[in-house]
């Protein structure tokens, strides 16, 4: 494995920023306020023909008695925990604080090789009064300015001096994993609780407060001889609810984590049913061409008799009548009811979105569903189908070549898209038809 080095140190001193410079993203939120990162974000960097893989904490404040303060503290000790090199971050310009000490004597005690980083000097006077932080014992500290760039060059020279030697499994890309998943919805719904049961561990931060993911946050996971990358977005609530311009760039990072997934479980808490944020969050996976399944979460608080299962399922169809080719499945994160069922479904669903059909047998399912239901005429004139290709998966594409695409009524488009599901499994993922006048 690529080895991993954490960036660690107390709110506020530019942590995100220096991810962000390092590994030449913006996939890290950046605001003049601390405690905007809070769940261990991953990314691959590279110097030197060298690839690493950086861990953006959230702020330390050791001993506070704020119950996301301490999440966010065992989240860093997490990421402390399997590094094998870590930068503590400090503010040159507020110099040596009790915190800092603080982080400094628990690094010292992991006994693993750390890097102390003077941030914020963009003067020569900073750069010398970053000498102050020799005081923390952890060595010589080196001054940079992560906002603008300055000696991150010579701090990479630094990280790539001090990695673990090359090893035989160096290297590998994140391309290499198979299915990338998004957990998708409201707040407080259960994705990052979902995540947390299928990696076996309190990977991602779980409170009942609404809001507490903020970045869409990778998790890789190997489960048989299938590799995952499990994203963990945020809450997505509604425009007229989103008043902080942190929690807009997060909803903005989950749209984007549903644009680059393969798949799209959108998460829905069965103690509401579905709402109408449940269906703009749906209809953008939908949109986009993504595969998809819906669970149902939280199913072990509700009451339950013999229909209740029949009537939720039939209430879903309903509110989501656009997505019938999407399955369902009711989940307990609390209690791990059917959530390794959810792998299966998304494994279904991916395997679906790649199908491909070839040209003659797609020609001869047209040409059967025209001889059952011939398209209507319009103004005297009748649609005419010639023939049909495939011309893209993921979602399957396919185009129909016609006499004149003006005379398709809807409900006809629709009527061959059920012929194309009834004969081939497209459970899960969308189809996208187009019609196209034959070139004369």
């Amino acid at each position: 494995m690529d080895p991993l080095v954490a960036i660690v140190g107390r709110p506020n001193v530019g942590k995100s920023t220096l991810f962000n410079r390092l590994a030449q993203t913006r996939s890290a939120i950046v605001e003049e306020q601390s405690g905007v990162t809070r769940d261990r974000l991953y990314s691959r960097a590279y110097w030197n023909s060298r690839e690493f893989v950086l861990i953006d904490t959230g702020g330390i404040v050791p001993g506070s008695l704020d119950k996301i303060e301490e999440n966010i503290k065992l989240q860093a000790e997490a990421a402390i925990d399997e590094a094998d090199l870590i930068l503590l971050v400090m503010d040159v310009r507020a110099g040596v604080s009790n915190i800092d000490m603080e982080i400094a004597h628990l690094l010292r005690k992991t006994k693993k090789p750390v890097i102390l980083v003077a941030n914020k000097a963009e003067t020569l006077d900073l750069h010398i009064q970053a000498g102050e932080f020799y005081q923390l014992g952890l060595g010589e500290p080196i001054a940079i300015s992560a906002a603008h760039g300055m000696n991150t060059g010579d701090l990479l020279d630094a990280v790539i001096e001090q990695l673990p030697p090359l090893g035989e499994e160096e290297g590998l890309l994140e391309d290499e994993f198979l299915i990338k998943v998004a957990f998708a919805g409201r707040p407080n719904v259960g994705k990052s609780s979902l995540i947390n049961y299928l990696l076996d561990q309190k990977r991602m931060i779980v409170t009942d407060i609404p809001g507490t993911t903020r970045d869409a946050v990778d998790s890789f996971r190997t489960i048989g001889e299938d590799k995952f990358v499990f994203i963990d977005t945020a809450g997505i609530r509604r425009k007229s609810r989103v008043f902080e311009s942190v929690e807009y760039y997060s909803i903005l990072r989950s749209f984007r984590a549903i644009e680059r997934s393969d798949v799209v479980v959108v998460v829905i808490d069965s103690k509401e049913g579905v709402t109408e944020q449940d269906k703009r969050i749906a209809g953008y996976a939908h949109e986009k061409g993504k595969g998809m399944v819906i669970a149902v979460n939280k199913w072990d608080l509700i009451e339950k008799d013999d229909h209740t299962h029949k009537i939720f399922l039939e209430n879903v169809r309903k509110e989501l009548s656009f997505l019938t080719y999407v399955p369902v499945i009711f989940v307990s994160a609390l209690s791990g009811q059917r959530v390794f069922a959810i792998i299966d479904r998304v494994k279904e669903v991916n395997e679906n979105c790649k199908t491909k059909i070839t040209t003659g047998i797609l020609n001869n399912l047209i040409r059967d569903a025209v001889a059952v239901n011939p398209p209507p005429t319009a103004k005297g004139k009748s649609l005419k189908l010639y023939y049909a290709t495939q011309v893209g998966e993921k979602p399957p594409a396919f185009i129909i070549f016609v006499n004149d695409p003006k005379l398709l009524h809807f409900s006809y488009k629709r009527y061959l898209e059920n012929q194309l599901r009834e004969a081939f499994d497209f459970t899960g993922t969308p189809i996208r038809i187009f019609f196209r006048e034959r070139e004369r």
